[in-house]
């Protein structure tokens, strides 16, 4: 099999360097020629152009949404009607749309995918093989597929992606997975980013341990990239956030009243919450 990948950051290169592992051919596109240089050393066999795009098997574009876009119109003439091609953003329903549309357009499949793995590091550098061993992916199939061709799609891109090891699959909708991933995901970084940006942070040495580690990890991000994110599901976001400050200021007036008994049932509430989300989770 050969797959192409675009854009080899810690997502891109990970998808490469677990490819590569299995015996197959990696094609990778790379705005930086100096990345795809290197990643020529260890993990790509050749660049990915639209003379050679009709080779693969498998495209996976994991770069920013907008971007995704993009550079599948512009090489959507080119690739093979019986190629897959997958993104791996964190927001679905923009560039599901459009990726659908570029697809049906030009006689191949796409399909939405979210693989739900990473580190706060990015860049080639840090990508790893065993990034997505035992990660849940995501798959958003077009909903004008019939139930027999969602399952065949849904299939091959299962098989194709083997070598990258995700523990299981979820298949849903668009609307569904930026609803959910606004909670998930984006809250976490909207909160993480919130609690680091304190003074205090830069005195924490020698008064901290697991909780401020845990809480700030994903303060670490890309601006950038994030904020691309976002702003492409501000309406759940939004919902999300609200939720947060509305519970921030329920837990301020019990502190503010002295009010034990409220800012008990305030914790409690969270810990069972916690407590049974892990018990479905094991379930």
């Amino acid at each position: 099999m050969t797959v192409g990948i675009v854009g080899l950051g810690l997502i891109g290169g990970s998808f490469a360097k677990a490819f590569k592992n299995s015996g197959t051919d990696v094609y990778a596109w790379n705005r930086n020629k100096e990345t795809l240089a290197a990643a020529k050393i260890d993990s790509v066999k050749k660049e990915l152009t639209k003379e050679n795009i009709d080779e693969c098997e498998l495209v996976i574009l994991t770069t920013y949404p907008q971007h995704c876009v993009d550079w599948l119109r512009e090489f959507a003439p080119h690739i093979n009607k019986s190629t897959i091609v997958i993104d791996a953003a964190g927001i679905k329903r923009k560039i599901c749309a459009e990726c659908w549309k570029i697809a049906e357009e030009h006689g191949f499949t796409f399909i939405g995918a979210h693989p739900m793995a990473g580190t706060q590091f990015s860049g080639y550098a840090h990508a790893n093989a065993s990034l997505y061993e035992g990660a849940p992916m995501i798959l958003v199939p077009n909903p004008k597929l019939t139930d027999m061709e969602r399952v065949i799609a849904i299939d091959k891109v299962q098989t194709m992606l083997t070598p990258c090891k995700f523990g299981f699959y979820t298949v849903t909708n668009a609307e569904h997975h930026d609803k959910i991933i606004a909670y998930t995901s984006q809250l976490a970084h909207v909160v993480s980013s919130c609690y680091a940006n304190n003074e205090l942070a830069l005195k924490h040495d020698g008064f901290s341990a697991g909780s401020w580690k845990d809480l700030t990890r994903v303060a670490w991000l890309n601006p950038v990239m994030w904020s691309e994110l976002f702003l492409e599901n501000r309406d759940y976001l939004s919902v999300m956030i609200e939720k947060t400050i509305n519970n921030l200021e329920r837990c301020k007036k019990a502190i503010d009243d002295n009010d034990r008994e409220a800012l008990e049932a305030f914790l409690s509430e969270g810990d069972a919450i916690k407590k049974e989300s892990e018990r479905i989770r094991t379930a």
